[in-house]
C-alpha cells in the first residue's frame, strides 16, 4: 500500500510542478469539440419537425464527458492495471445480465435502465478489451501461434454475448480492436492475415462452399510459410478452426442472425434490389449525400433531411445530414478533422512511456479508425448497414460519453509522456 501510495503521489506531482498550459492537448480537446458542436446542429435539423431536442442532450453530455477527461489525464493509467480482472469481470457479468433481463428496442436486449437513463454495457466493454489486452500483450513477444491464445479467449467472451444480443456492429469493433492492438505489439502481418480469413471462410461456406476447397488449403500454405516453430501442428490446428468456421457458419446465419442483419448484408452488394424496404437506407442515403453538391444547402436548411427521407438520420446516418447541408467540403473538413485526431493518437501511442499505455491507446485509435470508416462506407454504399456511430457525431448517450473516457485514458498517457520528456 505503501509503494502505491507513494508511486501514485510522484505521477501526480509530475503534473502539478508545471504550468497547466503546457500540458494541454490541443488536438484532443479541440477536434473532438468541434464535432460535436457541429453534429448538435445536424441533430436539430433531422429533428426540428418532430418537437424533439436530442441535441442539447449531446451537448450536456460532451461537456460532462470533457470533465470526465480532464480528471482522467490526471491519474496514471498504470494503476489500472491492479483493476483488470475486476473490471474483466464486472463487464462479463454485466454483459450476461443484459442478455437476460435487459431493456429490448429494435429486436435486440442492448440496454440497461438506471434512474431514467438507458446505458448500453457493450460500449463499455470497448475500453475494458482494451485495458485487458494492454495488460495481456505489454508481458507477450509473439514467437509462435500460441501466443494468440489467451487474448483471442479474453476476446471471445464478450464478443459472443455481444454478439447474441444481437448487436453485430459492435461485435465487429471489437474484432478491431484486438487485430489493431495485436499487430502494434508485434504480431506478423501474416498472423492478422490468417485471422481476417475466418470472416471469408464464413462467407464462402454459405454462398459458394465449393471455393472453400481452395480457399482453406491457401490458408494451410500461409500458416506453414509463416509459423516460426512447430508448423504442421500448428498449420493443422489452424486448418481445423477454419473447417469449423465452414461447417457451423450456414447454423449461424439461419439460426442466429436476425431477418434484417442478414437483409443487411444481402442487399449491400444490391441496394436497388429492395428500394422500399432493406436497401432504403442505402439509397436515401447516397442521395442525400449527392444533393449537397459543393457547398451544401446550409444547416438547418436539408430538404431530405427535413422531410425524414433518411430513417436513423441523428444517429447512425448522420453523415448523410452533413453531406446534404454542408457539401463536399463539410464532408472533407470532418474527414480532415478525424485524420488530425488519429494522426495525434498514433504520435501518443509512439511517445507514451510504457508498453502498457502505448497499447491501449492504439487499440482506442483502431476502435476509432474503424468506427470512423464502417459508418462512412456504410453512408456513401460502400459498406452494409451495420449500426456502428461516427465518433463524437451520432446521437447516443452512451457511445459519446465512452468517446470521451477513451480521450482521457490517451491524454493521461500524452501528458505523463510529455511531463517526463521535460524532466529528462
Amino acid at each position: 500500500m505503501m509503494g502505491f501510495g507513494r508511486n501514485k503521489i510522484s505521477s501526480f506531482k509530475i503534473v502539478r510542478n508545471k504550468k497547466i498550459w503546457r500540458d494541454i492537448d490541443l488536438v484532443i480537446w479541440i477536434v473532438p469539440f468541434i464535432l460535436v458542436h457541429l453534429s448538435c446542429f445536424l441533430i436539430a435539423s433531422t429533428q426540428r419537425n418532430l418537437g424533439i431536442t436530442d441535441w442539447y442532450q449531446h451537448a450536456i453530455i460532451a461537456y460532462i464527458g470533457a470533465l470526465i477527461v480532464y480528471f482522467l489525464a490526471q491519474v496514471p493509467l498504470q494503476d489500472l492495471r491492479k483493476y483488470t480482472l475486476t473490471i474483466y469481470f464486472l463487464t462479463i457479468s454485466t454483459l450476461l445480465y443484459v442478455n437476460f433481463s435487459g431493456t429490448s428496442a429494435l429486436g435486440a436486449k442492448r440496454w440497461l435502465s438506471f434512474a431514467g437513463f438507458y446505458i448500453q454495457p457493450s460500449e463499455f466493454a470497448k475500453l475494458t478489451l482494451i485495458i485487458v489486452l494492454a495488460s495481456i500483450l505489454d508481458q507477450k513477444r509473439f514467437s509462435d501461434l500460441s501466443h494468440l491464445m489467451k487474448p483471442l479467449f479474453v476476446s471471445f467472451l464478450p464478443w459472443i454475448l455481444v454478439f447474441i444480443q444481437p448487436d453485430l456492429g459492435t461485435s465487429l469493433v471489437f474484432g478491431a480492436i484486438l487485430l489493431g492492438m495485436l499487430y502494434w505489439s508485434g504480431m506478423p502481418y501474416e498472423w492478422a492475415f490468417i485471422i481476417l480469413a475466418t470472416l471469408v471462410t464464413g462467407l464462402l461456406a454459405y454462398v459458394y462452399q465449393f471455393g472453400l476447397f481452395i480457399w482453406i488449403p491457401i490458408i494451410g500454405f500461409l500458416s506453414y510459410k509463416s509459423l516460426p516453430h512447430q508448423k504442421k501442428l500448428l498449420t493443422l490446428l489452424v486448418v481445423f478452426f477454419h473447417s469449423l468456421i465452414a461447417k457451423i457458419s450456414p447454423w449461424i446465419w439461419e439460426s442466429v442472425l436476425r431477418d434484417y442483419q442478414k437483409d443487411r448484408l444481402i442487399l449491400f452488394l444490391n441496394p436497388s434490389q429492395d428500394p422500399l424496404g432493406g436497401g432504403y437506407h442505402m439509397l436515401q442515403s447516397k442521395i442525400g449525400i449527392g444533393s449537397g453538391g459543393l457547398l451544401g444547402s446550409g444547416l438547418m436548411q436539408g430538404q431530405l433531411t427535413k422531410l425524414k427521407f433518411i430513417p436513423e438520420q441523428h444517429t447512425d446516418f448522420i453523415f448523410s445530414a452533413l453531406g446534404e447541408e454542408t457539401g463536399f467540403l463539410g464532408t472533407l473538413l470532418v474527414l480532415l478533422l478525424f485524420f488530425i485526431l488519429i494522426l495525434r493518437l498514433i504520435k501518443i501511442a509512439i511517445e507514451a512511456r510504457t508498453d502498457f499505455e502505448s497499447l491501449i491507446v492504439i487499440g482506442i485509435t483502431s476502435m476509432f479508425i474503424f468506427q470512423i470508416m464502417v459508418n462512412i462506407f456504410m453512408t456513401i454504399g460502400l459498406g452494409p448497414v451495420t449500426g456502428i456511430p461516427l465518433p463524437f457525431m451520432s446521437y447516443g448517450r452512451t457511445a459519446l460519453f465512452v468517446n470521451f473516457i477513451s480521450l482521457g485514458f490517451c491524454l493521461s498517457v500524452s501528458r505523463r509522456g510529455q511531463s517526463i520528456r521535460r524532466n529528462l
